[in-house]
């Protein structure tokens, strides 16, 4: 660590800057200014993040400039914002931050694999940012650090002060602007650390196709003979869950990239969701909350420290943040061959489709870009209906590129490295919410393992009528009868009236892609 380091190129002038300091002392640091900051039971720290407990993507912008305006999927997602307004934003950060008695630098990567991480600098005021990116990036050796040379991508994190919303394009006091030409990312008006996060996915996202590497919003495993496996999958789909396999290795939870080597894991850490988290059913993550992990807005004891995991006063959205060798199975370093399962997870809470499907390279190109889940809609005025949900390549937040760009590259992977590619659901079998019931957690382990064993492959198939794809009529360990979710409805006709009622959903949904996918992607879709 280094208390002398300079930032004065970065426009910094004043405080003194702790460059990469230990969890220790950002610990020290947090406690002596930070308020709510405290020490539970387990060791971890708890912070409190303010207002904002959650992104807010709608104060998102992105820089449109020359070098990278015809790349970008302009729209809800990436909203134009002027240059000289982001100059003004970044000279904000700047100025409040040289107001500051003390700053943090941590430099640190982004990507397991040596060839293609990028070096990221973040410059943050508050010590829970310094530690969180500490976890979350992949932490540099002594030796690293001290040839560590000129960051690739820089974050300002002034998020204690509010953005201007007079300044051209800032529509409140919240700010999330990334220049891509200029290789900076500054946060104004949220102290919510999921930002930065997020941010360097979004900075990935758009970087690695360049190179000819597909970066993913997906969680990835290892088996213990080398084969490796990606799952796809919205929040409440299984994708963490089914991801903390015991016979498998952890790759990582949540963001990696496909590139000529095979798959790496963007993050040096994880960050969980920890509401109602227990030892029983989670132990993995449960017992990694200790000592130099973060956790955000929870409830404790003042006496015991003891989280109460249980309480959402504050926020649904309580989370955890620690490094990923706090896994006991993670796979050091976080690197794989190439995917020999590529595997879509979906909570259908219409009931309409089946536990394991097995998909074409079209259909999964026409699956990825609709990136489908449904989710329950709330009882207070009685109203169970489901809602159908779609995020393009599960993870439409922070594509910059159209999602198609993704497809295509996945498409082309999933040829070259002969990868098979699957629907699994983990939603209702039986009928809708509210009729049927949720698949039951060991079938859908079931179904997984017969997809790494490969035993799943060889099993007989039928075609389904209205979505085109080949469903498995057997599978060891799951009961034949579940396999066909036409079976499972008490009435047939019922069953046939919503699965045209769902594929109505997807087909209006692609309508918006439909002019630059191929007619055969198109076709690939529900009849």
């Amino acid at each position: 660590m280094s208390e002398t380091f300079d930032l004065t190129a970065h426009g910094i002038h004043g405080p003194r800057v702790l460059r990469n300091p230990t969890p220790a002392r950002l610990y020290e640091e947090a406690l002596r200014s930070e308020r709510g900051t405290a020490i539970t039971a387990s060791g971890a720290l708890v912070a409190m993040s303010g207002a904002k407990t959650g992104r807010s993507p709608k104060d998102k912008r992105v820089v449109k400039e020359a070098s990278s305006q015809g790349d970008i999927w302009w729209g809800n997602v990436n909203i134009p914002i002027e240059s000289t307004s982001f100059h003004s934003n970044r000279q904000r950060a700047l100025d409040y931050l040289s107001t500051r008695e003390q700053v943090f630098c941590i430099d640190a990567y982004a990507g397991w694999h040596e060839g293609s991480r990028l070096k990221i600098r973040v410059i943050c005021a508050r010590a829970y940012h310094a530690l969180f990116m500490h976890n979350m990036l992949i932490r540099p050796t002594a030796e690293q650090l001290a040839s560590f040379g000129e960051p690739d991508f820089v974050i300002v994190n002034a998020g204690q002060f509010p953005a201007d919303p007079a300044n051209p394009g800032v529509s409140s006091p919240t700010s999330v602007c990334l220049s891509f030409e200029e290789r900076q990312m500054v946060i104004l008006g949220t102290e919510y650390a999921g930002e930065m996060k997020k941010g360097v996915f979004t900075i990935m996202n758009y970087l690695m196709p360049k190179r000819g590497t597909l970066s993913m919003h997906c969680s990835a495993t290892r088996g213990h003979d080398g084969d490796t496996s990606i799952l796809f999958g919205l929040s409440g789909t299984g994708k963490t869950t089914l991801s903390a396999d015991p016979k498998r290795l952890l790759i990582g939870d949540d963001e990696h990239c496909w590139g000529p080597d095979g798959i790496f894991n963007i993050e040096g850490g994880c960050y969980a969701k920890v509401i109602n988290i227990s030892a029983a059913d989670e132990p993995d993550i449960y017992n990694a909350l200790t000592f130099g992990s973060v956790l955000e807005n929870v409830v404790f004891d003042a006496d015991t420290r003891r989280v109460d995991y249980t309480d959402a006063s504050k926020t649904e959205n309580t989370r955890g943040s620690y490094p990923i060798e706090y896994i006991k199975n993670a796979a050091i370093p976080c690197v794989g061959g190439h995917p020999k399962n590529v595997i879509f997870l979906t909570c259908d809470a219409f009931g309409v489709l089946p536990p394991v499907a097995a998909l074409s390279p079209e259909q999964a190109m026409y699956h990825f870009i609709s990136g489908y889940t449904a989710k329950v809609a709330g009882t207070e005025m009685g109203v169970t209906e489901p809602s159908a949900t779609f995020s393009p390549c599960f993870g439409g937040p922070f594509l910059v590129w159209h999602p198609t760009r993704y497809a295509e590259m996945l498409a082309e992977l999933i040829r070259t490295h002969g990868a098979r590619v699957w629907l699994v659901n983990t939603g209702w079998s039986g009928g809708s919410y509210g009729t049927g019931s949720r698949m039951k957690l060991r079938f859908t382990r079931a179904i997984v393992d017969a997809i790494h064993n490969g035993s799943l492959a060889d099993a007989p198939t039928r075609q389904d009528p209205v979505f085109q794809f080949q469903v498995p009529t057997e599978c060891a360990g799951v009961p034949t009868e579940i396999l066909t979710p036409r079976d499972t409805w008490a009435s047939a006709e019922a069953y046939d009236a919503k699965a045209t009622h769902l594929s109505s959903l997807f087909r209006k949904n692609f309508e918006q892609y439909a002019d630059v996918a191929s007619a055969a992607v198109r076709s690939a879709g529900p009849r």
